[in-house]
């Protein structure tokens, strides 16, 4: 049995954090707690990212390697696929996807699995957070009967804890380390650890009564802009509908100091979180006999915005006497947000998926992701590899698709080069707007 004074082995730095999932969130985490001196140990079924970290190489482009290497070289950092190793630390901080099946309901599979696996190593005293987003009640529903089938008693013997993830990928102002952690116990002895296991590597942390407020806090922010995305979309169509430029109209009602925040159209929600996160809530209010149209309403917009991109493409090219099928299409931006090779839930992926079920052939360029490496639901494209940026490359394209807003285009080269542009993100200057179509 190991020491139960877990808080001070917290205070006076000799825990040793393990951290379950070393993606987007989990490696950040990891930097962050290093950074405050403490060992930190990752786990991971990738034995790719487990071989990056154990050289100090980092796989997330916005995460440079040389923060990771001094911790690498200084033994702080070390990273294991042998889950066996779990005995070995004093936090257990679960940063594992909760994607959507095919019916859009919840996915727990990452989460019961890591659970399982951690489950058999547990010790008396450790500390066990769940960070990846999911419906109220997974954590007294889901993994405190796992905990406790184990003989460990949640507040006793064990500290249950739940703190959704904020990661912004490529966001340079806020960070792992001074981004709010809302934090939600399963008792009030486990709400006492994880403060004291978040104060340690975070700015400010933010204690909740339950673990169900600090997951249906998640859900609230996600979910307001993903409604608020949806509404801005479908306004996007009507104005289009009347020749009014919604840009225009949005950055006109942003000046207004006071009741107003500006969200923006695009071609549909990507990421891990906005696509996803809502329809956890809306899965769980059934239980309970609640539709929740709002969310449902925002949803369906949301998910019709890669069609209407497609429509306006298809517009696009018959003012030029060109079909879809048959034409060479270019989609500028994998990543789903500008700035980042995070491409999950990319609407690029379902954009080439049209395009080519209409006939057309399609390429991309993204200068953050030169290929396109293994994903969950669109394995048909990985290994497909970003076109280089070059006049004759460019000029080949029947029409160019402005998906993501990176700051590296050279939009003076575009317009140039490309003979039609479709235009998602507001993208080109207003004194280059030449065969350049708004959708």
């Amino acid at each position: 049995m190991r020491n139960m004074n877990t808080i001070d082995k917290i205070q006076d730095k000799s825990a040793v954090i393990g951290i379950v999932g070393l993606g987007y969130v989990g490696l950040p985490l990891m930097l962050a707690y290093a950074a405050k001196g403490y060992k930190v140990l990752g786990f991971d079924v990738d034995q790719a990212k487990i071989d990056c970290i154990e050289k100090g190489e980092s796989y997330i482009k916005h995460i440079g390697s040389d923060e990771l290497a001094k911790f690498v070289g200084d033994r702080l950092i070390h990273a294991t696929a042998d889950f066996a190793r779990i005995v070995e630390v004093d936090a257990i901080i679960m940063c594992v996807p909760t994607p959507l099946d095919e019916h859009y309901e919840p996915d727990l599979s990452y989460v019961i699995g890591t659970m399982d696996s951690v489950s058999p190593y547990l010790c008396a005293g450790q500390i066990i957070s769940l960070e990846s987003t999911t419906y109220p009640g997974t954590t007294e529903e889901e993994l405190k009967p796992r905990i406790e089938a184990q003989g460990l008693v949640a507040g006793k013997d064990i500290y249950l804890v739940y703190s959704p993830e904020r990661e912004d990928p490529g966001n340079a102002s806020f960070t792992s380390r001074n981004i709010p952690k809302v934090v939600g116990g399963s008792t009030p002895a486990c709400l006492e650890h994880g403060v004291a296991l978040y104060s340690a590597a975070v700015t400010e942390v933010v204690p909740v009564s339950s673990t169900q407020v600090a997951e249906f806090t998640k859900l609230l922010e996600n979910i307001y802009r993903a409604v608020n995305i949806g509404l801005v979309n479908e306004l996007k169509i009507a104005a289009d509908k009347m020749g009014i430029d919604i840009w225009e109209v949005i950055n006109a009602a942003a000046t207004k100091p006071f009741g107003f925040k500006a969200f923006y159209p695009g071609p549909g929600l990507g990421g891990h979180c906005i696509p996803i996160d809502p329809f956890y809530l809306t899965w769980k209010a059934r239980e309970y006999g609640v539709h929740t149209r709002f969310i449902e309403l925002a949803g369906e917009i949301n998910r019709s915005m890669p069609q209407y991109v497609v429509s306006k493409t298809a517009e696009a090219l018959n003012s030029v006497k060109k079909a879809v099928n048959g034409s060479r299409v270019l989609l500028m931006g994998l990543s789903y947000k500008e700035d980042v090779d995070d491409m999950r839930e990319s609407p690029t992926f379902e954009l080439m998926d049209k395009f080519t079920e209409m006939g057309a052939e399609v390429d991309y360029f993204d200068p953050h992701i030169p290929i396109i490496g293994p994903t969950r639901e669109h394995a048909n494209w990985q290994g497909k590899e970003s076109i280089e940026w070059s006049e004759e490359n460019i000029s080949s394209y029947d029409v160019v698709v402005i998906v993501t807003k990176h700051k590296a285009y050279q939009l003076n080269d575009l317009c140039d080069w490309a003979s039609l542009i479709v235009d998602t993100r507001n993208t080109i200057p207003n004194d280059r707007l030449r065969n350049i179509w708004s959708a």
